[in-house]
């Protein structure tokens, strides 16, 4: 006989890690919470609880920033060579082969024409998650062909960086020298009536913040993000004192004139149309 008055259980067990669908959700680094992934992508893969900015990848700053279908990438092909044929641990064509297959990119960095806010622009970004966006040979040479491209269109000029490695040691010196073949193109710029905004995400650190990056006409940071050149870890660990609370994140560099404004990442798009309207 069947007793229908049983308790029934009223939450349904979970037997198993395949019950849930991989990338669902998503812990906050920030608060620690869980965040449905559909609600994060919504709102710009911003927390809604702490505001914590997660990191974005240079195509979904390209669908955040720009008018719709605007962007003509180009050199998207180029990639570095192995100039010291370095092997040790690792060879360094083997970590490209690694990086290029989890990104989906053949370098840390992107440049072309595009439109943003009805505002013909050339448009570059930089990824952290292709070896911490650290400069190679490809980054400085799509960088200064972004400057470069600028000149020659007579546009205003916006990159986006977010790159948390300095020079790539296993490109040596060729890796170095970015730093200035950067700088003196976007000196070149500098003669021209038109901006360069510089656009600093988390992190803007070493090398790409010494130069290019470090260059804007106008600057400006997303909120919460680590700019600085040596992370404060190693400051601490090699001046053997307590850096003050929040030092090289953006507010700190607000506060201390580095940067021009600091922005919630909703609010960033409006801000550059606005800016861009005023050099039209």
């Amino acid at each position: 006989m069947i007793n229908f008055f049983r308790k029934k259980n009223k939450y349904r067990t979970i037997k198993s890690k395949k019950d849930i669908p991989a990338g669902l959700w998503l812990k906050c680094p920030g608060c620690a919470q869980a965040i449905f992934s559909k609600s994060l992508e919504d709102n710009l893969k911003v927390c809604p609880k702490c505001d914590w900015h997660f990191t974005l990848g240079v195509y979904e700053r390209v669908k955040m920033l720009l008018d719709e279908d605007s962007f003509q990438e180009r050199d998207k092909e180029m990639t570095s060579d192995d100039p010291l044929e370095f092997r040790q641990p690792v060879s360094y064509e083997d970590k490209l082969k690694k990086e290029k297959e989890k990104t989906q990119l053949n370098s840390a960095a992107i440049y072309g024409e595009a439109v943003l806010g009805g505002c013909p622009i050339v448009f570059a970004a930089t990824d952290s998650r292709f070896f911490m966006g650290s400069m190679g040979s490809v980054v400085g040479e799509k960088i200064t062909r972004a400057v470069e491209l600028a000149v020659e269109l007579r546009r205003p000029l916006v990159i986006v960086s977010g790159s948390g490695g300095g020079a790539r040691m296993q490109e040596g010196m060729f890796s170095l020298m970015q730093m200035a073949k950067t700088s003196l193109a976007l000196g070149k710029f500098k003669a021209l009536p038109f901006p360069y905004i510089a656009v600093l995400t988390h992190p803007t650190m070493a090398g790409v913040l010494a130069s290019f990056a470090g260059l804007g006409d106008i600057t400006i940071a997303e909120k919460g993000a680590l700019i600085g050149f040596t992370g404060p870890r190693v400051i601490e660990q090699t001046i053997r004192q307590k850096l003050p609370e929040g030092f090289q994140r953006a507010e700190f560099s607000l506060q201390h004139g580095l940067v021009d404004m600091v922005l919630h990442r909703c609010d960033l798009r409006p801000q550059l149309v606005k800016i861009l309207s005023y050099f039209k």
